[in-house]
């Protein structure tokens, strides 16, 4: 099958376009099957002369410390009782968010499992804690 290109040098471009409305369509499918990284938030500075408000004070933050224990909101317990009680927490909530703050000595697989043991208590929304955020920068 040769394309002719006639007597006056025109180019007949209609199997071009056939091939890129072919690949334009394969691309459309792949895009969307791309893997995605794990969704996070980022607590935000009030303010500054703000005062705290109530929801700050509900604000539920998952703390590992550098030995590997684990707090919420400075009440300590270990990964096993984690679950429960954020469940415990969340159940007259309608907003799921926590934060998970990790010490920069501790290892992530901690941070990820505590990541991983709020999700499974059917948290909809997990943020990141870092030293910066913290000071408000």
């Amino acid at each position: 099958m040769a394309m002719s290109t006639g007597g006056s040098g025109d180019i007949n471009v209609t199997p071009l376009i056939d091939v890129l409305l072919v690949l334009l369509i394969i691309f459309m499918v792949i895009t969307p099957l791309t893997p995605k990284g794990l969704e996070s938030l980022v607590p935000q500075p009030p303010p500054p002369n703000q005062k705290q408000q109530d929801s700050d004070v509900r604000t539920v933050v998952i703390v590992i410390e550098r030995d590997k224990s684990v707090k919420i909101n400075q009440e300590a317990t270990d990964y096993e009782k984690l679950g429960p009680r954020l469940e415990e927490i969340f159940k007259t909530r309608a907003e799921r968010v926590v934060f998970v703050k990790g010490d920069p000595e501790v290892e992530f697989q901690n941070v990820a499992r505590a990541i991983d043991i709020a999700k499974g208590a059917g948290i909809d929304k997990v943020g990141l804690m870092t030293p910066k955020m913290e000071e408000g920068k």
